[in-house]
């Protein structure tokens, strides 16, 4: 059933993409749908700046081509999922671990919409494990630092994200100003980013529920 309304959600935002020649398309489950569906009006558009590998060889699998985000200078819309989603719009993201091109598409794209399912409205921000993008040799002091900040951050083992850097996932945090704790963690030497989404929250968020679908924007 989530699986169904991910691509519920999806289908919402093909609408927003109908005059686009370039889009910015993100990464993960919901995101595979909105890729997917892509396929009936893939001449539509002359390429998408992807923020993973995986996403680029799913749109690639479609003859969508890839370019590059400096090639383009700025995007009308990018498409994305999130991990955590609250009033506000601000999401956590990166628990697919491309957190940083994903924030970095976002910041370069007028309009940012997040698809989602409803299950990740939350009241409050935190139960979710917040990704940290951390440069390898920096994780034991910014470890340290987040600890000193009360957070619980464990490292994700085995994994390297498509920069080549690692992830602190941290746990036990009640987000109660996004934005504050945004700024103080991206400010740890050796943070690459952060996934907390606030500085630059979704301007649309798309959330399917068994109801049907609603849309969200401030």
């Amino acid at each position: 059933m989530q699986d169904d309304l991910k691509k519920q959600a999806a289908e919402a935002a093909l609408p927003y993409v109908q005059d686009c020649r370039i889009l910015g398309v993100g990464t993960g489950s919901t995101v595979n749908h909105f890729i997917d569906l892509l396929a009936p009006i893939k001449h539509r558009f002359e390429g998408a700046v992807s923020s993973s590998e995986a996403s680029t060889v799913r749109l690639q699998a479609l003859g969508i081509p890839i370019v590059d985000l400096n090639a383009v200078g700025s995007l009308d819309v990018y498409i994305d999922g999130a991990d955590e989603i609250n009033s506000n719009l601000e999401l956590i993201k990166g628990g697919g671990g491309a957190l940083t091109r994903e924030k970095i598409i976002a910041a370069a794209s007028r309009q940012f919409v997040c698809i989602a399912d409803q299950s990740k409205l939350v009241s409050r921000l935190g139960a979710f494990p917040l990704p940290v993008e951390v440069i390898p040799m920096a994780r034991s002091y910014v470890a340290r630092e987040i600890i000193a900040l009360g957070g619980h951050p464990v490292w994700r083992e085995n994994f390297i994200t498509d920069n080549g850097n690692i992830i602190l996932d941290i746990q036990r945090l009640d987000i109660l100003e996004p934005m504050k704790l945004e700024n103080t963690l991206n400010n740890i030497t050796g943070v690459v980013t952060v996934g907390l989404f606030a500085n630059r929250a979704a301007d649309t968020v798309i959330l399917a529920s068994e109801q049907g679908i609603k849309t969200l924007s401030l």
